[in-house]
């Protein structure tokens, strides 16, 4: 309120009690005319300062926002970057006949050749990493000719006469599994290949191979699964066999390229067991040979 020098003073008791902008005070506010005054009140101790809650409602904005942002990180890390499955090293596993027998030599060169139809697959080293099991040497047990086709002394082979070898069932094009990648024994399809250099007592035109129906790739099991036809351009891995003094198979490695679809054969599966057992499958045969 502004007070004049010029007028007299007066007093600020002029409202009554029921006034509702009557000062706190009982007594009157005698001030000089004319002149300016602040007068002080005491704090509302309801009065919040509008400064600080602002600030304090930006931090727990900041606050909220920085811990989803983390979860939404931390979430979408976890996806983009899931947790690798696999084991440390090749296991040595021992493979199991059909009929649940021990797999031996001697029961592979009697029951299986080059001329065996059905897929033989066994899982090693992952179980979703299935690969074929194959003899390669003529069922009469002549040496291999033109005239009678088949195998010895393949690189990798084990038995009599390093006829018995395995490779990755699963194509190394676009990952196509048997059955719809099958060994094709002579006689399957009139296709027979000029293989190059033979290995010992094998033909250097080879009516017997591992075909992929999806998209025509073709693979030689007489050199260590090497390309015949594209669009693959890998060979297929090759399963290390061994066997000890009875004659019983074990898988233990394997050489070559990964496993289509693995960065590392032994990484994106879980291991397979001590043991592994044969499976048979009805191969998809579709005798169609890119140029």
């Amino acid at each position: 309120m502004i007070f004049r020098d010029d007028e007299p003073r007066i007093s600020t008791t002029f409202c009554s009690a029921t006034c509702p902008f009557s000062s706190r005070r009982a007594t009157a506010l005698d001030l000089p005319m004319g002149r300016l005054h602040r007068v002080a009140s005491e704090p509302d101790p309801d009065d919040v300062d509008e400064t600080k809650r602002n600030v304090l409602k930006l931090l727990a904005v900041a606050g909220i926002v920085g811990a989803g942002a983390g979860g939404l990180v931390g979430g979408t890390l976890q996806y983009l970057q899931p947790p690798l499955i696999g084991i440390a090293s090749y296991p040595r596993v021992q493979l199991i006949e059909v009929d649940g027998s021990p797999l031996t030599v001697a029961k592979v060169e009697s029951e299986y050749s080059v001329e065996t139809s059905d897929d033989t697959i066994f899982y090693y080293p992952l179980r979703n990493e299935p690969n074929f099991f194959l003899n390669l040497a003529p069922a009469n047990g002549q040496a291999p000719s033109e005239s009678n086709p088949g195998a010895w002394g393949v690189p990798g082979g084990i038995g009599t006469n390093g006829s018995i070898v395995a490779y990755s069932a699963i194509c190394q094009h676009l990952g196509c599994p048997a059955p719809a990648i099958s060994y094709y024994p002579p006689g399957t399809c009139s296709q027979t290949f000029n293989t190059g250099p033979p290995s010992p007592n094998s033909s250097p035109k080879q009516p017997f191979y591992i075909h992929c129906s999806c998209h025509g790739s073709t693979y030689d099991p007489v050199h260590s699964a090497a390309n015949l036809t594209g669009p693959a351009v890998l060979p297929l891995p090759q399963v290390v066999l061994e066997t000890d003094a009875n004659g019983n198979i074990f898988a233990v490695g394997e050489n070559g390229p990964p496993v289509n679809g693995h960065l590392n054969t032994l990484t994106g599966g879980y291991g397979v067991g001590s043991t592994v057992p044969l499976a048979k499958e009805t191969p998809v045969i579709l005798c169609s040979f890119p140029a």
